[in-house]
């Protein structure tokens, strides 16, 4: 079930939420009870701290939350979310000064706290719901949290139960709870209709290869969204060590993370034509499988030396790019758990992009700060095209040296983009440890940033 905001009639008790440089003026306002309370209880309103506050009867009547300063608070995101599991069960609403987009980002994590992946264990569900605040949209942060949700769900569940079948039925799903049309190419259709790469990457595994395509919208600008959904990635004959193999559920991230900004996008009613490309396969180990050396055809004629069977995520997503390009459109994103070197370059909480448009640049690095959605822009460093040329072929999959890892993926799938206005992210998708409103798992990166960028890229 999607997070929601509480019924605003319902009877609530309030949680005050106060930085630290103000909380002797705003326990100076409180009454004298609750002041001497506070003080006798030591409550300092440091970051995260939490202070539940007796009513005459001895009943709860309220808490306050410590906001800290403001230094503390850069550290982090979602801060309220981590007093939410220790509220007692209820109704709250927020009291604060806070406002704008720091209102808005508290606002989303009280809902994303309330988040459990319950599928294969029970879990005890948050005692305490929320309110919508006032001065937010509750209504598009319901939207950007149940997109969320999905992203996480999708993620976290594990490939014997979301292999290429499972992700082409949660894509229906999607697809059918917004009157959205879904189109599917499977198994060795996928070279009748000119799908090589991602045939051969996925024609060892178990369950077919296959291509998703969902559409949605009559009128308005056109967005393209490709997301790469390798439901496991063994590395294929390069197989990947144990110690590298363990998080490769996760290697669907991208699918999912798409699948979750479409959410958002069909929920809001944008008013865009909405195109979403996922190339779902497999990486796996046969007497068929993929192998080092193979030199392949694209779908758009470049020929491609496969030097790594593992690096097969920029593999399935260059025929979707090239079938995408065929096809007029305003702007083109892809989306992949696609580098390690983009972890090596900015962690895990950081989603890198790339993009040759300025306008689209500046509108998705003013978007991330305010949506609590960290991205960074990366380069298309045009001199290292050299190092993904062999030779032998005009594209080389795995270039040798190790450098600029990230770099050379993305300069790969530009060769596949066509002339369209492109921008790529090389996310995580996982969350390595416990932090308020994301607990450790699968987690969406870059989809409310693009989400709040969309109206100034394509003008809506």
């Amino acid at each position: 079930m999607f997070p929601r905001f509480a019924d605003s009639a319902a009877p609530s008790r309030p949680l005050f939420a106060v930085e630290e440089a103000d909380l002797a003026a705003w326990r100076a306002d409180r009454p004298s009870a609750e002041a001497a309370w506070l003080e006798a209880t030591g409550f300092a309103a440091g970051l995260g701290e939490l202070q539940l506050l007796p009513g005459p009867d001895g009943a709860v009547a309220g808490a306050v939350a410590g906001l800290g300063g403001a230094s503390a608070r850069a550290r982090g995101r979602f801060h309220l979310a981590s007093v939410a599991a220790r509220l007692p069960e209820g109704v709250w609403h927020l009291d604060s000064a806070l406002a704008g987009a720091d209102l808005q980002a508290e606002a989303l994590g009280l809902l994303l706290s309330a988040y459990r992946f319950d599928r294969y264990r029970s879990q005890s569900a948050q005692r305490a719901s929320f309110k919508a605040p006032a001065g937010v949209d509750a209504a598009r942060l319901q939207a950007m949290a149940a997109g969320e949700v999905l992203t996480r769900d999708l993620i976290n569940t594990p490939a014997s139960d979301m292999g290429p079948k499972a992700l082409e039925e949660a894509a229906i799903g999607l697809a059918a709870r917004h009157a959205a049309e879904v189109n599917v190419i499977r198994g060795d259709e996928l070279l009748a209709q000119n799908f090589p790469l991602i045939h051969a990457v996925g024609r060892a595994a178990a369950e077919a290869p296959r291509l998703l395509e969902l559409r949605w919208g009559a009128a308005g600008p056109r967005l393209t969204l490709v997301g790469k959904g390798v439901c496991f990635d063994t590395g294929g004959l390069n197989i990947k060590p144990g110690s590298s193999m363990g998080l490769m559920k996760k290697d669907m991230g991208g699918a999912a993370t798409v699948l979750g900004l479409a959410s958002m996008i069909m929920a809001l009613g944008l008013p865009v034509r909405l195109r979403v490309l996922i190339p779902a396969v497999e990486n796996s180990i046969a007497g068929n499988a993929l192998r080092p050396q193979d030199i392949l055809t694209a779908r758009n004629g470049l020929t491609v030396e496969i030097n790594n069977t593992d690096a097969e995520g920029r593999l399935v997503l260059a025929d979707a790019l090239a079938y995408a390009a065929e096809e007029e459109t305003d702007c083109l994103i892809s989306m992949a758990t696609l580098t390690g070197a983009a972890r090596v370059a900015v962690g895990p909480d950081i989603a890198p992009f790339y993009t040759d448009d300025e306008a689209v640049a500046a509108a998705l690095s003013g978007a991330g700060g305010a949506m609590a959605d960290p991205v960074w822009r990366m380069p298309f460093h045009a001199p290292y095209e050299a190092m993904i040329e062999p030779g032998i072929a005009d594209l080389d999959n795995a270039p040798k040296g190790g450098f600029a890892g990230s770099i050379t993926a993305a300069l790969f799938l530009r060769r596949f983009a066509g002339t369209a206005r492109y921008t790529h992210f090389d996310i995580y998708g996982w969350q390595p440890s416990d932090a308020p409103a994301r607990p450790k798992g699968g987690v969406g990166q870059g989809a409310r940033t693009i989400l709040a960028a969309l109206p100034e890229v394509l003008g809506l």
